[in-house]
């Protein structure tokens, strides 16, 4: 990993003062929703659907009297037929056992069908305010070419960005991550010439370099 991994996050800091979650929510429940519809998807396509989602299905206990087949037509441009499925199967083990109410662990959250490490997550630090590191793949991408991870699974880059930065900066740094790889470190053709880490990056100092 890179020794300028404070340089770094100060950077990102400095470069990203708005960043934050680019979904959609207002609540525990549309944040779960919001995310899960998230999964090989774009916000920018989520958030054209979750409007008619929330409108109609408001509430867990709303979601929780609905079936897949009512569901899918509202989410099916989101991808995976299998997404509307666990929604409603999410929101029926929360009425069934949570009283109605989003659960706020990360085990209570990853008990929830479809609800994995990464999704459970999001939802604690957007929803909780519960320091969370979510491992997308901006994030994946972007903390392993910066050098703030050294790993090949999202799995351990997870928990060396756990180890390297401050858990009060968590949640701010998951976005500066996603926001940095969706503006300049993008997959194809990261923008490295122009970037104000380029100084300090491993992919570009490696000779890697992209225009």
């Amino acid at each position: 990993m890179s020794s300028n991994i404070p340089k770094i996050l100060s950077l990102l800091r400095d470069m990203y003062p708005e960043a934050r979650a680019e979904l959609h929510f207002t609540n525990p429940y549309e944040t779960l929703v919001a995310t899960m519809l998230s999964a090989q998807s774009t916000d920018k396509q989520v958030n054209k659907v979750t409007p008619a989602v929330f409108r109609d299905f408001p509430t867990a206990a709303d979601m929780a009297a609905a079936t897949p087949e009512i569901l899918l037509p509202y989410v099916k441009s989101c991808g995976f037929r299998s997404k509307a499925t666990n929604i409603v199967m999410a929101a029926r083990k929360i009425m069934q056992e949570y009283g109605g109410q989003v659960p706020g662990t990360l085990e209570e959250l990853m008990s929830l069908p479809g609800v994995g490490n990464k999704t459970a997550s999001v939802v604690l630090s957007n929803a909780f305010h519960v320091p969370a590191i979510a491992v997308d793949t901006h994030v994946f991408r972007v903390s392993n070419r910066l050098g703030l991870a050294d790993a090949n699974t999202p799995e351990k880059t997870q928990q060396q960005l756990m180890e390297v930065i401050p858990m009060e900066d968590w949640g701010d740094a998951h976005h500066w991550l996603i926001w940095h790889g969706r503006r300049v470190c993008k997959a194809q053709r990261p923008l490295c010439q122009g970037c104000q880490l380029n100084a300090l990056c491993r992919f570009f100092n490696r000779g890697e370099k992209h225009v």
